[in-house]
């Protein structure tokens, strides 16, 4: 059964705004955004704009709203594919990016709190910016896989798993980025590290997961 219209609609505009927030931010920030786009194979970029970290950066938020978009798409057409049909609509479709910003901005928060607590400050805001960083760039590349699910390969659950692959790649790549640049103060801290990859790297996906597949 094809999709309603309504729904590729719907994601036109959400790609189209991701396409928008991409422009602003090579615009805004030309040389930082070129040296982005090679971040998955040269640290040079995480090296240089981890020291200038800031609360609230607005390359990052741009890109991260991006992410967001793309993100929520992405799920959407994997649980189509995967397990069942939804009716999509612009309330729903906006309840699902509003769920998932929040529970990523939550989780953010949620780190450097316990980053704090445990005294790790350094170590954890340094791996949440190169984190932040490596989703970002995942979001870019979902704009185009996005669009390739939803207008070339419908209910392609093979196209799926290779972008999901695609998308674990990346943040394996994220991880021993980090393991090899901070592996001196992670020995110093290792338990207090893995308790935390556990605890709100692992767990929280483990937790989603079961519920969307029991949904």
């Amino acid at each position: 059964m094809l999709r309603p219209i309504i729904s590729n609609d719907l994601y036109t505009i959400c790609i189209v705004i991701g396409f928008i927030l991409i422009a602003i931010s090579k615009v805004l920030f030309t040389k930082r955004f070129d040296e982005f786009v090679f971040v998955l194979g040269n640290s040079k970029y995480l090296k240089i704009y981890s020291k200038d970290q800031k609360f609230f950066d607005v390359f990052d938020a741009l890109l991260f709203v991006n992410f967001v978009f793309s993100l929520t798409i992405f799920g959407i057409l994997s649980y189509e594919m995967l397990f069942s049909s939804l009716t999509i609509s612009f309330v729903l479709l906006l309840k699902l990016f509003l769920a998932v910003a929040i529970f990523l901005t939550m989780k953010i928060l949620i780190e450097r709190l316990i980053g704090s607590v445990f005294d790790i400050d350094f170590l954890i805001d340094n791996y949440l910016f190169q984190k932040i960083s490596y989703k970002n760039f995942v979001g870019i590349l979902l704009l185009p896989l996005n669009a390739l699910l939803i207008y070339t390969f419908k209910g392609s659950p093979l196209l799926i798993y290779g972008i999901l692959s695609i998308i674990l790649l990346v943040f394996i790549i994220g991880l021993l980025t980090t393991l090899k640049v901070y592996q001196n103060l992670i020995k110093q801290n290792m338990f207090y590290f893995i308790l935390y990859l556990c605890a709100l790297e692992i767990a929280p996906y483990v937790v989603i997961v079961s519920l969307i597949a029991d949904v």
